[in-house]
């Protein structure tokens, strides 16, 4: 008889694999293989019994023979097969030469295009999947593909609420499905329709009514939106609605916002077997509080198939690159000196008070000095804009706060801007959008956190300026990806308008670290990406307006703004939507 290093079984009450006993020497090469297990802990040891556990304890044990139940050892080798098989079969799907089944429930002339189809046949054998697809590249069809698996209606759809119109004319075009706008956040007697459509800001409310629906598809449009995870009313919501239904779809091409370990907080609604645990995360990806290594997670939830993303390279979509354009910008010192003796004593309160009041006094400094900043600056962005939408070119302008938004407003009041920002209603904002795309109006002022998932946009601009900066790199990139989609005809130019004073140095520098993390754990092995910058195409449009304004080439004018100079500080933002 070989020799055994130790014991093993299945535990028949939870399912775990539990190694009841072991030698030293074996338990520290287990604890290498399985990081999950705690450096410090001594056997029994349990392991998860999940089809990858099952291959990678099958594989340790040709290695490490341990005692094992032969029923125990048949099932091991079952979830092992099972493991393998699953493998053969996304490795299949995700093939280029892959020919998708045929999907009945197509409204005529609708069509799933390939790469998409291969999205929600993947949902279907995982059960569970992340979609980082990029920006532009058709996520909502994808979506809708998910609605015709099998068991999957009712389907649940959850979504922004500016967005959710938008989500019931596309589903109505693309599917021969009835579908409903869910109305209230409360409970109502709802029609007998395939499709409920939710706002995040809606679910709470309808939290308990999850399980007698049954769902067999949820999906969650811009699932960052859930990355407080169950802290939030709205993620014990979206839990609940997850653990209700048979497929769990989440779909955003900036899954993280921050930093790197919002990801678990992301897979554990829609794959909770991948990352384990909070605990296990924590210990197997990030010892020192940070990912340790953000490729090599990245790089770990592909090859789960848990995570699948596509560029618009890989479809074969040849946009050029998104210009990129950082340009510094004259402040009103006033606005800027006006908030010095408060910001002062809010400093002091951050760093030397109790600790309630230090995080209070902190949340404060940071939204007064980033609304002066932009107070500071509005002028000169509004100078900007005009010059821009004066020399020809329609415009999307990037901000967050309403003092900044009425300057705006009253500085480029003939130009009649349409607002899409968090103080109009639904209505309001659809009827912006529909104003700017007839060419009733050349400045759509859009708020930071209102651009993800928009569509139609780029059929009218190719430039969008960023008047104010938001902590998340995420959150630039999906305003860029309004333009930047499929649709756009021009090459995209995003312009970040800055200042050496107020909030946007520190803002600049974080921004930089939060988009290299993101990058790595989004787009494994791509390592830093060159930023394309070119200030020709802002030259011309800054000349075309001094042509239109009657002014000589070349003359000079002290009132006539000089064309944007070329910045060196461009490389802080390399990474922002890369």
């Amino acid at each position: 008889m070989s020799r055994t290093y130790g014991a093993m079984e299945l535990d028949a009450e939870t399912g775990d694999w539990v190694i009841t006993a072991l030698e030293p020497h074996v338990a520290i090469r287990l604890k290498q293989i399985f990081p999950r297990i705690q450096k410090a802990s001594t056997a029994p040891f349990r392991i998860a019994n999940r089809p990858a556990d099952a291959a990678d304890l099958d594989w340790f044990l040709t290695r490490y023979p341990l005692a094992v139940k032969v029923n125990d050892r048949v099932a091991m080798t079952h979830g092992r097969e099972l493991f393998h098989a699953n493998q053969a079969e996304m490795e299949r799907i995700l093939h280029p030469d892959y020919v998708p089944p045929a999907r009945a429930g197509l409204r005529p002339g609708q069509k799933i295009r390939p790469y998409q189809s291969q999205a929600v046949d993947m949902l279907g054998r995982a059960g569970g999947l992340l979609c980082g697809d990029e920006v532009g590249l058709g996520k909502t069809y994808e979506a809708g593909g998910a609605c015709l698996l099998p068991d999957a209606l009712p389907a649940v759809i959850v979504c922004q609420a500016h967005l959710q119109s938008q989500w019931a004319a596309v589903l109505g075009r693309l599917l021969n499905l009835s579908c409903h706008q869910v109305k209230k956040a409360r409970p109502y007697t709802l029609p007998a329709v395939d499709v409920l459509i939710f706002r995040y800001t809606q679910l709470y409310g309808w939290v308990d009514y999850f399980k007698t629906l049954k769902p067999g598809l949820a999906a969650f449009d811009e699932i960052q939106e859930l990355r407080r995870g169950t802290e939030a009313n709205k993620g014990i919501a979206a839990k609940a609605l997850c653990t209700a239904a048979r497929y769990r779809l989440g779909l955003t091409a900036t899954p993280i916002y921050n930093y790197g370990n919002e990801i678990w907080t992301i897979m554990e609604f829609l794959r909770p077997d991948v990352l384990g645990p909070y605990p296990d995360f924590m210990r197997e990806w990030c010892p020192s509080g940070r990912i340790s290594d953000p490729a090599a997670l990245g790089t770990y939830l592909r090859e789960q198939y848990a995570f699948l993303r596509r560029t618009k390279h890989d479809v074969g979509q040849q946009m050029p690159a998104v210009n990129r354009l950082v340009e510094y910008i004259d402040t009103d010192a006033e606005a800027i000196r006006s908030i010095d003796e408060v910001a002062h004593q809010l400093a002091i309160r951050a760093t030397t008070g109790e600790f309630t009041d230090r995080g209070k006094a902190t949340r404060e400094l940071d939204l007064l000095v980033r609304q002066q900043t932009g107070i500071a600056k509005a002028h000169a962005v509004a100078t900007f804009a005009r010059i821009i939408v004066e020399g020809g070119e329609p415009i999307v302008l990037i901000g967050w706060h309403r003092d900044v938004y009425d300057i705006w407003l009253a500085a480029l009041h003939d130009l009649h801007p349409a607002m899409y920002t968090g103080t109009e209603s639904t209505k309001q904002k659809d009827d912006a959008k529909a104003r700017f795309i007839a060419g009733e109006t050349d400045i759509l002022i859009l708020s930071l956190r209102s651009g993800a998932g928009l569509d139609g946009l780029q059929f009218r601009s190719s430039t969008v300026i960023f008047g104010e900066l938001d902590w998340s790199p995420g959150v630039h990139h999906q305003c860029i990806g309004r333009l930047d989609r499929d649709g756009q005809k021009d090459p995209v130019t995003a312009i970040f308008l800055v200042s050496d004073e107020g909030s946007d140095p520190p803002m600049m520098e974080v921004l930089g670290l939060k988009a290299s993390e993101a990058a790595a754990i989004v787009d494994p092995g791509m390592g830093l990406q060159a930023v394309h910058s070119d200030v020709n195409h802002m030259r011309v449009l800054v000349q075309r307006y001094l042509d239109r304004k009657g002014k000589v080439r070349g003359a000079p004018d002290r009132d006539a703004p000089p064309p944007a100079p070329v910045t060196q500080q461009a490389s802080m933002f390399e990474e922002i939507g890369s």
